[in-house]
């Protein structure tokens, strides 16, 4: 049952993998700048949406779910995330905190003010999400359906 539902979310990465790396190649055709059309703006309102729901589903759901499949103590958040950590799936715990800080904003503190700071922010975490994407669906296909 539990290899069922990792084998799902694996699926489920994949393809927000996939929306979220279009996202970012139209957002760096458009380039920061001081000001952006309303299509430019929703365009980088959707990748802002696309990362913060992937770094949510990796750290709430799918990191968990690791940890069931590998019987690992289903503890904080933070034991979830350094099991990941452990697994290699990302390098530095650090930036993976820094990466949801910027989740935290984009979802409850997001000031048009701040608008250039905050896609800068984006258009640097977003590519070291999908790093961590390729990895998590690499260790799944190696290590958990070899099994």
């Amino acid at each position: 049952m539990i290899g069922t539902l990792l084998s799902d979310q694996k699926r489920q990465l994949a393809k927000q993998r996939e929306w979220l790396e279009y996202s970012l190649r139209e957002c760096r055709e458009i380039k920061l700048k001081n000001e952006y059309t309303v299509e430019e703006y929703g365009r980088f309102e959707t990748l802002a949406a696309r990362y913060g729901r992937t770094i949510d589903f990796l750290i709430r759901k799918l990191f968990r779910t690791l940890d069931a499949y590998e019987f690992e103590n289903q503890g904080t958040l933070i034991d979830t995330v350094n099991h990941a950590h452990k697994r290699g799936l990302f390098e530095d715990v650090e930036l993976l905190r820094e990466m949801k800080e910027l989740r935290n904003t984009l979802v409850h503190e997001y000031v048009e003010e701040k608008l250039q700071e905050t896609f800068t922010d984006l258009l640097e975490f977003t590519p070291k999400l999908l790093e961590i994407c390729d990895r998590t669906l690499e260790y799944i296909e190696k290590k958990v359906e070899t099994e």
